[in-house]
């Protein structure tokens, strides 16, 4: 389980996770290499969920470089090159996308990116959202870290108390930041 959240900002955006994983058995797990927060190329991916799709997205898609172009509308760039791209590497490196959907209509994973400052809540279809008050969370601690933020916390806080009310989030906690270029 999990608990990531963005904030977007003015200037960019600051995205922070826990670092305690769980297998579907309920194992957890706790290492330095096992981040839940990884650089792509331009982009920050904070993944929750199933760990095929997040290990694909975070460890071996090569996503599109963004062009002066892409950056005067992003989310544009997000839905016409990068989620198409996502996909295919998806789909190549064995991620089924009917199976997954014939198995459980839960979500199976979930994404925060971040681009050239800008982010965004990625759906397990790989539909692109965004939100107007800049707050963003996935995983299993996420709602808890949302109240916290609504209710003024600062980020890392917001995770903390996440954390402490949720036994499958855990520090230490990871903060990534990514300014608008």
């Amino acid at each position: 389980m999990t608990t990531i959240i963005g904030v977007q900002s003015d200037n960019g955006c600051t995205l922070v996770a826990d670092s305690l994983v769980s297998d579907d058995s309920g194992r957890t797990w706790n290492h330095p290499q096992m981040t839940k927060i990884n650089k792509r190329g331009a982009f920050l991916i904070g993944g929750a969920g199933e760990v095929a799709p997040c290990d694909i997205a975070q460890h071996i898609w090569e996503p599109p470089v963004l062009t002066v172009k892409d950056k005067k509308d992003v989310y544009h760039f997000m839905i016409t090159k990068a989620m198409p791209s996502l996909r295919e590497c998806l789909k190549a490196n064995g991620y089924n996308f009917e199976e997954a959907q014939e198995k459980d209509s839960s979500s199976r994973f979930q994404f925060l990116m971040a681009v050239n400052g800008e982010l965004f809540d990625i759906g397990d279809d790989l539909s692109v959202m965004r939100n107007a008050d800049g707050f963003y969370g996935v995983g299993s601690g996420a709602q808890i870290a949302l109240g916290a933020l609504h209710a003024g916390a600062e980020a890392v806080r917001a995770v903390e108390i996440a954390a402490k009310l949720s036994i499958f989030s855990e520090g230490p906690f990871q903060v990534e930041v990514q300014y608008s270029k």
